[in-house]
């Protein structure tokens, strides 16, 4: 939605913050990767309003959510999150007139929190080692129960993943003139990479999805290994041609080596994400195969600098 004002038979248009979520760049990455038949490409999600990939379902969930009726301004909405949903949501329900209560593991970045706060929400925090996420999804439940609020449910909400179906894949399109050939993308809540793979195989169904989750028991935050009474519901596993897994060190070295070698400050999801990018750009060069690769850089990497990671 835009405002118009028209003036001496000029007119100015002027947008709302909701406006400016989306339509983020998409860069090429010079040196961390060079080759000769391969382009490796990162998009920008850190330039949306609140930071991160996570504004755009955030919108959307709400916008959605009123549409039907579910909820009206001054509601209380509640939600469990690792931080860049709850920064999202926080940011969309001050815009809106909601109040927000995000329940999140306790071992998260304080600038996670501090930007909470920032737009109003409340905090609660649940500890890490009595069961973390899958602890703060069970009191989300609770909750809801209880009528204390209402739960978004980003881990079974389908206006999640339609958001990156109806902006992040169509971008991605757009910007490569359909030449992308690899998409990849950590996951999570799996809402992206569920959205934007379903846009993009219905304009060539030979694009390859590549999901990344974590090694073993690396902890990278915002991407997860879920056990699988806690897979999210919007996950559709025929979506993804191929998974793999990247060790948090790896994770971590790639993250800071975008931030000196590309001038892209990102946090650990996106350094996996790129580590496993440049994997698969590796294999098709080496095969000889010409392929444009598009790598989520889903946040920006200054809610990171409290955990030591740079």
């Amino acid at each position: 939605m835009t405002l118009e004002y028209s003036k001496e038979g000029h007119t100015v248009e002027y947008k709302y913050l909701e406006d400016l979520v989306g339509n983020t760049p998409l860069v090429k990455i010079k040196r961390l990767w060079q080759g000769k038949h391969v382009t490796v490409l990162g998009k920008l999600e850190g330039n949306n309003p609140a930071g991160s990939v996570k504004d755009r379902p955030a919108l959307n969930m709400i916008a959605k959510a009123e549409e039907r009726g579910d909820i009206k301004p001054g509601d209380t909405l509640i939600e469990a999150t690792s931080g860049n949903t709850g920064i999202a949501l926080a940011m969309a329900a001050a815009m809106k007139g909601y109040k927000m209560t995000l329940i999140m593991p306790d071992n998260m970045s304080e600038e996670r929190r501090a930007s909470m706060r920032a737009f109003g929400a409340k905090i609660i925090s649940v500890s890490q080692s009595a069961g973390g996420m899958e602890l703060a999804r069970d009191m989300a439940t609770e909750m809801h129960a209880n009528k204390e609020g209402f739960v978004l449910d980003q881990f079974s909400n389908d206006d999640n993943w339609n958001a990156h179906y109806e902006s992040t894949g169509p971008e991605i399109w757009r910007d490569t003139a359909g030449e992308v050939t690899h998409f990849i993308s950590s996951m999570g809540t799996t809402g992206t990479i569920m959205g934007v793979s379903k846009y993009l195989k219905e304009q060539n169904s030979g694009i390859q999805i590549v999901g990344v989750q974590p090694e073993g028991k690396s902890q990278i935050p915002g991407i997860r290994r879920w056990p699988i009474e806690y897979l999210p519901k919007i996950f559709d596993a025929k979506r993804v041609d191929r998974t793999l897994d990247v060790h948090q060190d790896l994770a971590e070295e790639t993250m800071r080596s975008l931030a000196t070698q590309e001038g892209i400050f990102a946090g650990v999801s996106s350094g996996g994400a790129m580590a496993m990018a440049i994997k698969v750009a590796a294999e098709e060069e080496a095969a000889g195969r010409k392929a444009v690769i598009v790598s989520i850089v889903c946040d920006r990497g200054d809610r990171y600098l409290s955990t030591g990671v740079y």
